[in-house]
C-alpha cells in the first residue's frame, strides 16, 4: 500500500498531462467531512503585481482527475476547474 501525507503533497508540482503545463504546487486540499475522503487538491492562483492586486482564480483539481502521484510531481488530466478566490489583495481592501 502506498501512502502520502498531506504535508508531503504541499511540496509536489502539479503538471497537466494534456499540454505539459506546470500548474503550480499544491497549497490546500478539500476533504469530505461526512465520509472522511480527500476530494480535491487546490492550487492558489498566481499573484497579480506582487500580490498588490490580489490573485488569479484558484485551480481546483478533483481527485478523480489525478492520474499519478510521483515523488516530486502530480500528473493530472486536463479537466481543471477554476474557483474564484476569496482572498483580496492588499489594495483590494481599499477599492471595493
Amino acid at each position: 500500500m502506498n501512502t502520502c501525507r498531506i504535508a508531503d503533497l504541499r511540496h509536489k508540482e502539479v503538471v497537466n498531462i494534456k499540454d505539459g503545463t506546470c500548474l503550480g504546487c499544491v497549497n490546500d486540499v478539500e476533504v469530505d467531512t461526512k465520509c472522511a475522503k480527500l476530494v480535491a487538491i487546490v492550487i492558489y492562483g498566481r499573484l497579480k503585481c506582487f500580490g498588490l492586486f490580489g490573485r488569479h482564480d484558484d485551480i481546483v483539481i478533483r481527485w478523480e482527475n489525478i492520474e499519478v502521484i510521483g515523488q516530486d510531481t502530480i500528473l493530472v488530466c486536463n479537466t481543471v476547474c477554476n474557483r474564484p478566490k476569496k482572498r483580496p489583495g492588499f489594495l483590494g481592501n481599499f477599492f471595493r
